[in-house]
């Protein structure tokens, strides 16, 4: 358990993440019919300077909340600001994702439930293969070429599953015939490894609720546990706060570990007293250290 000082660190990390104001997108597209099938896009270089003429790397953020409908996409916003405002012409993705159930039964708490089977991995899915597009649309100055994927928390999840598509079951319906074109992934403290994160009860079993509870867990990871979806052949880089309560470094470190028996070499960097939300908090060094991640793949 962690002690006290552990308890109000994390607190005020918390509270410093979400302090932030939300940062308006330059520009938001539809990539379905749904209220959250949307993508939020942040020309470069707008938060506090001007737009530059010429193209831009694409950052795909995902945000996290456990997969559960009260955290959306504005939380992550700062960050994709902060991103912007470093040259990366940002594309944040709103997805789907858990709500109360009309029994009321719920979560933990009574509260949303973690994702919904299958819709979050098909909005997810189609977000991705309708950007390149839209970006040419809506952001003329981002570089599809130059795409990476980065996710926080259960974002994170999301981020790694993308680059696994095309290793996924034959009969997976979200499965491509190639690696989805990136030029590789950076993954923030991310729900990696579902076997680990159960163990621990992460976000309250967050990712057996995702795919549908008790009598859906084993036969749904397949399609949906990064840890079982190796190599993608993707570059990757996990970056974990090693005082992360939230998701803590175990679930991180078991995903390096799959990856190495795979034959796949990721990078994992780890941050000493550093906890789950400093990651996206663009006032705390965390963040920088995320950015030149980011930096390192798409330049």
């Amino acid at each position: 358990m962690p002690d006290d000082a552990a308890i109000a660190r994390a607190a005020a990390e918390e509270a410093s993440a979400f302090g932030h104001p939300p940062v308006e997108p330059d520009a938001t597209a539809a990539y379905g019919d749904h209220p959250d099938q949307v993508i939020d896009f942040f020309a470069p270089g707008t938060a506090g300077g001007a737009a530059g003429d010429e193209s831009a790397p694409l950052v795909v953020l995902l945000h996290g909340g456990a997969w559960r409908a009260p955290y959306d996409r504005v939380h992550i916003s700062p960050l994709a600001g902060f991103l912007a405002a470093r040259g990366f012409a940002v594309a944040s993705v709103e997805y789907r994702r858990g709500a109360v159930p009309d029994d009321g039964a719920g979560g933990p708490s009574g509260g949303p439930v973690a994702g919904r089977w299958p819709e979050t991995f098909d909005d997810v899915a189609a977000a991705i293969d309708a950007l390149p597009g839209l970006a040419g649309q809506v952001l003329p100055q981002a570089d599809p070429r130059r795409t990476v994927l980065v996710g926080h928390s259960a974002g994170g999840h999301l981020a790694l599953w993308t680059a696994a598509r095309h290793v996924l079951p034959a009969d997976a319906p979200w499965r491509t015939d190639a690696p989805v074109p990136l030029r590789g992934v950076v993954a923030l403290a991310p729900i990696a490894d579902f076997e680990v994160a159960e163990k621990l009860a992460v976000c309250g079993h967050a990712s057996r609720q995702l795919l549908g509870g008790d009598d859906h867990f084993a036969e749904r990871r397949p399609y949906a546990d990064p840890a079982l979806l190796l190599p993608t052949g993707t570059a990757t880089t996990l970056v974990q706060g090693r005082a992360d309560e939230v998701v803590p470094m175990a679930v991180a470190d078991a995903y390096a570990e799959a990856a190495a028996k795979a034959g796949e070499v990721i990078g994992l960097t780890l941050l000493e007293d550093v906890g789950h939300f400093p990651l996206i908090d663009p006032a705390a060094d965390a963040c920088a250290v995320a950015a030149e991640e980011i930096a390192q793949l798409a330049w």
